[in-house]
């Protein structure tokens, strides 16, 4: 069997997705996920115009061989949209491998080390009242695992907010991206509330996750985790911009409160130290923007050693392609942690239909060959791209800062 065709789709069901489709001479389809949520065109032409080419009449079978072919072969290594377009490559074989083996790609890797992936959703709200009616609802959708974020008051486009019109929390904009305002010190002091009264009300048989979002220093990041303490938080995730590595050594020193890290990162060298130093407790790096199912198992092999865990991202920027694939490899390693679950909005189930289900707070990838998703292309083709930016963040005094 060789690889006969490789296309990339470019649509926005909802939102923007760009999504690999690879063709065998057998007749057997994969697809994989290569959306870098606002610079998507970036992996379509790096796909379309370097990778494609150089997959027609290779063994899809060699998956490892066909993983380094494209990481060593090019020379520039590492980076979003390189990781990315690999990711989308190796995800697509392990659909092929699963489909042409009948069997669900976790079975591929080694087969199930549980029976089901717990998963943690978003609430939000305007003011702390909003939140917890939010949280509520989330309980009684069955989630044990709850991620908080609320508007700092005073704050003007606080992250993780809907700014109320429908859209989503991530505000991207068609045109320009939009600007929006912060300061650290009242959050760093509204933060505790925030879990105050979320304990105070649901009381601590619930999980309860918060995104900083990259906005602190790391004394500040370790004020903060410090202040946490006593509400016991799952994880406070992104503390400090997560590039460097060195900085986690000031919040790991200060704070018990776990760290989560890695949304942004590319690399098994991305999250070496972290891993290494015991600086973080999980690490939270995406099939797609990884290199695939192959590159981020390695990740997870690394961190079993330090007794470092997994969140892998799972936002809604991701297809579920994305979030078919996370499942399959959390389901499969020992060292589970949790996996992000935002959920699609329609109308991408209209190009997307997926095998995974939701249930008492778990999820499952489903038993159906492969990824267990199909793609409808024709579907696909109703919902054009829609060029959009993510926003950028300014200081009060206009510096821009961390968004």
């Amino acid at each position: 069997m060789k690889i006969t065709g490789a296309r990339v789709v470019v649509s926005s069901p909802g939102r923007n997705y760009v999504t690999l489709v690879v063709e065998t001479s057998d007749g057997v389809v994969g697809v994989g996920d290569a959306t870098l949520n606002g610079r998507e065109l970036a992996v379509a032409s790096y796909l379309r115009d370097h990778v494609c080419p150089l997959l027609i009449g290779r063994d899809p079978a060699r998956i490892e061989d066909t993983w380094q072919y494209l990481y060593k072969g090019a020379y520039w290594r590492r980076g979003p949209v390189t990781m990315t377009a690999i990711a989308a490559v190796d995800v697509a074989l392990w659909d092929v491998k699963g489909k042409v083996a009948a069997l669900p790609v976790h079975d591929l890797l080694g087969g199930a080390c549980r029976d089901g992936v717990l998963v943690y959703g978003h609430a939000e709200g305007r003011d702390v009242e909003e939140l917890s009616d939010r949280f509520a609802e989330h309980l009684e959708r069955g989630f044990k695992a709850v991620r908080v974020q609320a508007a700092v008051p005073g704050a003007a486009g606080t992250y993780g907010i809907s700014p109320g019109d429908g859209r989503v929390y991530e505000p991207a904009s068609s045109h320009l991206p939009e600007e929006a305002t912060w300061e650290s010190t009242a959050y760093l002091d509204f933060a505790p509330t925030v879990f105050a009264a979320i304990r105070e009300r649901f009381g601590f048989g619930v999980h309860v996750l918060h995104d900083v979002h990259h906005r602190l220093t790391p004394i500040e990041a370790a004020r903060l985790g410090r202040a946490l303490e006593e509400y016991r938080p799952f994880w406070i995730e992104d503390p400090t911009p997560a590039e460097d590595q060195s900085a986690f050594r000031t919040i790991r020193a200060h704070t018990t409160t776990p760290i989560a890290v890695g949304e942004v990162l590319n690399s098994i060298w991305d999250v070496q130290t972290l891993i290494t130093e015991r600086l973080i407790d999980y690490v939270r790096t995406s099939v797609s923007h990884t290199g695939g199912i192959s590159h981020l198992r390695k990740v997870y092999a690394l961190a079993e050693l330090y007794g470092v865990r997994s969140g892998a991202h799972g936002a809604g920027d991701l297809s579920p392609i994305a979030h078919a694939a996370a499942l399959h490899l959390d389901l499969a390693i020992p060292n589970f942690g949790i996996q992000e679950h935002m959920g699609h909005r329609e109308p991408a189930g209209e190009v997307f239909r997926t095998s995974y289900t939701f249930s008492d707070g778990y999820m499952h990838p489903g038993s159906a060959p492969g990824l267990g998703v199909e793609f409808d292309e024709r579907a696909a083709a109703r919902f054009p791209y829609e060029p959009r930016y993510l926003p950028v963040n300014r200081r009060t005094d206009g510096t821009v800062h961390d968004w």
